[in-house]
């Protein structure tokens, strides 16, 4: 009796909004650049869709500083003019961290790497040599996506006159490690914590594995944009990382009522690296539009709609978060019906 009572109070605490429960699938590239049915509902023809009830945060997770839902990459710049090197700070959550860097022309960092999850970075502008251990250094520019594996050392050097941006995302918390045979000189402290020497189990990650095969490199606007038959998908997807192109047409904004769906454990968000996107995000009253080079977050719980702008031509957004196979919840659907 004492069970039944516990779980009848948490099936009230979770209210009284019935919604559907779907993985990421209804994220994935729509086949032909079609995106009329992306995001906003869940694919037909997968059988019965489960309905439970949800935790939906009853206060709307805020956007606190640096979080925005639209962080205009314009706006970036001009927090930092010159050609000089700086880092600005875009995404914080409990999961993943987002960050825009510039390195200054003849710049070349020092050998790093990265504990125990992946790094993801997007070239925007200007050319990086990028030398990672095991594989052959490659020269990336503009629409560049870098994949790297976890402990294992890599640089970065600037490549040209010019300085260099991009974006790069890494899991929450987490900092750079120094090799002492590279790097015999103690590094910076970062704020609450100090470097210490230590050994480290051997163990490295890995490129060409996993369900999608991920691969070391992909230069997007050569082997999609510009290829014959190019498309989107999953660039990177591994444990507690995901970064998957989503690329379609333009169509009509959807109607208000359309609310998309939301995630009830993590923040998603996505950097646009082609055409342009509009975002209705729960809480905020206008529909954002969002241009290449831009970056919009949907907070934790809150409801998300994304749609490739009508007349743009081709668009692409790299959904960002921490779940491969990320559960989506939709509205519930009427008696009978499909959720919205």
């Amino acid at each position: 009796m004492r069970s039944l009572k516990i779980l009848m109070l948490a099936a009230t605490t979770a209210g009284a909004l019935g919604l559907i429960a779907h993985t990421a699938v209804a994220q994935q590239n729509v086949p032909g650049g079609n995106a009329a049915t992306t995001v906003s509902a869940p694919p037909a023809g997968r059988g019965a869709q489960p309905v439970a009830w949800v935790p939906k945060k009853t206060q709307l997770t805020p956007y606190e500083a640096p979080n925005r839902a639209l962080w205009r990459l314009a706006d970036v710049k001009a927090m930092h003019p010159g050609n000089g090197s700086w880092s600005q700070p875009i995404v914080r959550n409990n999961q993943m961290w987002a960050d825009w860097y510039q390195l200054a022309a003849g710049t070349k960092n020092p050998t790093m790497m990265w504990p125990d999850n992946r790094v993801g970075l997007i070239v925007w502008e200007g050319q990086l040599r990028v030398s990672v251990d095991g594989h052959e250094p490659f020269v990336a520019s503009k629409g560049f996506q870098i994949n790297i594996p976890f402990r294992t050392p890599y640089t970065l050097e600037v490549v040209g006159n010019a300085p260099a941006l991009f974006f790069q995302v890494r899991e929450a918390d987490h900092y750079p490690l120094y090799p002492v045979s590279s790097n015999p000189s103690k590094p910076a402290d970062v704020p609450g914590y100090t470097y210490v020497q230590a050994g480290l189990t051997p163990d490295r990650g890995t490129i060409g594995t996993g369900a999608y095969g991920e691969k070391l490199y992909l230069d997007y606007y050569k082997d999609v944009v510009n290829a014959p038959a190019g498309r989107g998908g999953a660039f990177i997807a591994s444990d507690h990382f995901f970064m998957n192109n989503i690329r379609g047409r333009g169509i009509p904004t959807p109607p208000p009522t359309n609310l998309g769906h939301f995630h009830a454990e993590y923040t998603e968000f996505w950097f646009i690296i082609e055409g342009r996107m509009e975002y209705l995000i729960e809480g905020i009253p206008q529909v954002l539009q969002a241009d290449a080079g831009d970056v919009v977050t949907a907070a934790q719980g809150r409801f998300h709609r994304a749609s490739f702008r009508a007349g743009e031509g081709m668009n692409t957004r790299v959904a960002i978060n921490p779940f491969p196979d990320g559960l989506h919840n939709y509205p519930a659907p009427a008696p009978g019906g499909r959720g919205q």
